[in-house]
């Protein structure tokens, strides 16, 4: 019936196990999530792990207040512009950086850091970082957030890079500096 055993045996070995092992993966847990902003020819990317409340503590609990923290799950936080933007009153030159948190209950403390490319922050090294800078902890009363959310709300050349988890939201001040004539 078949002349050719390779065949045979490609066929009916080999292709089903190929299939077998797509079958089985399974979605990560905390997805990947993706937020952009563009004011001009700037151009602004976040990209991040969301997990996921699940009835767990948060703040102090999973996340551990005085400790850094990768800004999500997953491999570490990373923030990409292709202009320089003003972050926080610091100028932020073009190009990608991980983004770290100490979260506390009533400040976070933001990290920019140049090593990329991280899983958590095992390997965090403080010599890397660009700039650091406490931001406010604003409690959300009404409304809780289950997934870890990264928003960024822009008004024309301003915006606030927003953090949100459970009842807690941060603000960051984003500011795109105009193309230069």
């Amino acid at each position: 019936m078949f002349r050719n055993t390779r065949v045979f045996f490609l066929f009916f070995f080999l292709i089903p196990l190929f299939a077998t092992a797509q079958d089985t993966v399974k979605p990560r847990p905390s997805p990947l999530s993706i937020v952009t902003a563009r004011y001009k020819d700037t151009y602004l990317k976040i990209t991040y792990s969301q997990p996921h409340k699940r009835g767990r503590a948060v703040f102090g609990s999973l996340v551990p207040y005085g400790k850094v923290w990768r800004t999500g799950a997953n491999e570490a936080t990373e923030i990409t512009i292709t202009r320089d933007i003003v972050m926080n009153g610091f100028t932020l030159k073009a190009g990608t950086y991980s983004i770290l948190t100490i979260p506390e209950k009533e400040k976070w403390t933001i990290i920019i850091n140049q090593d990329t490319g991280m899983w958590g922050s095992y390997n965090y090294n403080a010599k890397q970082d660009v700039t650091r800078f406490d931001v406010p902890v604003q409690a959300l009363s009404n409304v809780a957030y289950e997934a870890f959310t990264i928003t960024v709300e822009q008004k024309n050349n301003v915006a606030d890079l927003v953090f949100m988890w459970d009842k807690v939201k941060v603000v960051v001040p984003i500011q795109f500096n105009e193309p230069k004539s």
